[in-house]
């Protein structure tokens, strides 16, 4: 992380400020001061913004600034930069050398203590602040990385938690659903066995097939809630077998497609369906003199399915309902980026539609 913010901006900056403060010396003197800064900072500058790809061009600039000027703070800088990019022990030690060298240059006018005082300030401090940084950098790089570990255990443990609730659930129902509609498919099947006519015999066997067949999925939905996987039940293939078992049981259903039909994803799919499903069960409980209208509109990147009974002829009574089916619907057109709605109809009916993009 410290690496990548040398290549920001403020490193340049740096370079460019630390080369206009030196004082002009030897064969330049004939130069402006001011030039001569300006000149040195846009090539420190661009030097380096090479940080910390290569170092090279940077510490070439700053010996030649030391030698045709004077060291001064360009070169505690590269110290800086040398304290924070390098990891090897001998590199530093050679780069301490060699920049201290630099630092004790004979300068014009200068005396031997001041001279001698230039590889402290400019290497040797500026040395133990790029340590001090590369440590905490470190450390700040360590902490990170135990607290994005801890996030990842924890969610993993979440995860954990929910597939053992989903386990669970799954038992109970099993328990409780799975085992009742056996029973019922038990007794319709000894009541086919000794039934007296054919028509009970009839009604027997199309009470025992479809528990069979609510067994089957019932079995099916358990498994993927105990699994955690996605739905991979019936789809739009299997309308027709849905409408036709209504229509076993004395509900006029009737179906019509609009539009070219064409391949769905799986999930949208699997939605139409249970859409489809939930609909007619409606009907079953509340509406079972009504006539069903199914229609699919295969529109250019939607899928728009309309399920509108008329109003029920006579007074047939009705089941109860808890009306979580609708809602259930409703979340899962929504989360699939659909629209669902659902209410009375203007007829006395009851229109229940989903467009969902495919």
């Amino acid at each position: 992380m410290t690496r990548e913010r040398l290549r920001t901006w403020w490193l340049p900056a740096a370079a460019f400020c630390a080369a206009l403060l030196p004082p002009a010396h030897f064969a330049l003197e004939v130069v402006p001061v001011y030039v001569q800064g300006v000149v040195a900072g846009l090539v420190a500058a661009v030097a380096a913004r090479m940080v910390p790809r290569r170092h090279w061009p940077l510490f070439a600039v700053v010996a030649a600034d030391a030698v045709l000027r004077s060291p001064g703070f360009l070169l505690a800088v590269a110290s800086c930069v040398a304290a924070v990019t390098y990891r090897r022990p001998r590199h530093l030690v050679g780069y301490a050398v060699a920049a201290s060298l630099l630092a004790v240059l004979p300068q014009p006018g200068a005396d031997l203590a001041s001279v001698l005082g230039g590889a402290p300030l400019f290497v040797g401090f500026p040395m133990i602040i790029g340590l001090w940084v590369a440590a905490r950098a470190q450390v700040v790089a360590g902490l990170r990385e135990r607290a994005d570990r801890l996030v990842s255990e924890q969610a993993a443990r979440a995860e954990q938690a929910r597939a053992h609730e989903r386990a669970r659930i799954a038992r109970d129902m099993h328990d409780v659903v799975a085992h009742r509609v056996s029973l019922m498919v038990l007794r319709a099947g000894a009541l086919e066995i000794n039934a007296g006519d054919e028509k009970t015999a009839a009604e027997a066997e199309l009470i025992r097939v479809t528990g069979k067949e609510a067994l089957t999925q019932l079995r099916a939905v358990l498994g993927v809630l105990e699994q955690g996987e996605r739905d991979t039940c019936l789809t739009l293939a299997d309308l027709d077998w849905l409408i036709e078992q209504s229509s076993s049981v004395g509900v006029a259903v009737e179906r019509w497609d609009e539009g070219t039909p064409r391949e769905v994803p799986a999930t949208v799919g699997q939605t139409a369906y249970r859409v489809v499903q939930e609909a007619l069960t409606n009907v079953h409980k509340h509406a079972r003199t009504a006539t069903t209208h199914v229609v699919l509109r295969y529109l250019p990147s939607t899928l728009r399915i309309t399920v509108e009974n008329t109003a029920p002829r006579g007074s047939a009574p009705a089941m109860p309902g808890s009306g979580l089916g609708l809602t259930g619907l409703r979340e899962r057109v929504e989360t699939q980026g659909g629209r669902f709605t659902a209410g009375p109809a203007p007829d006395g009916g009851f229109l229940v539609s989903a467009e969902l993009p495919a």
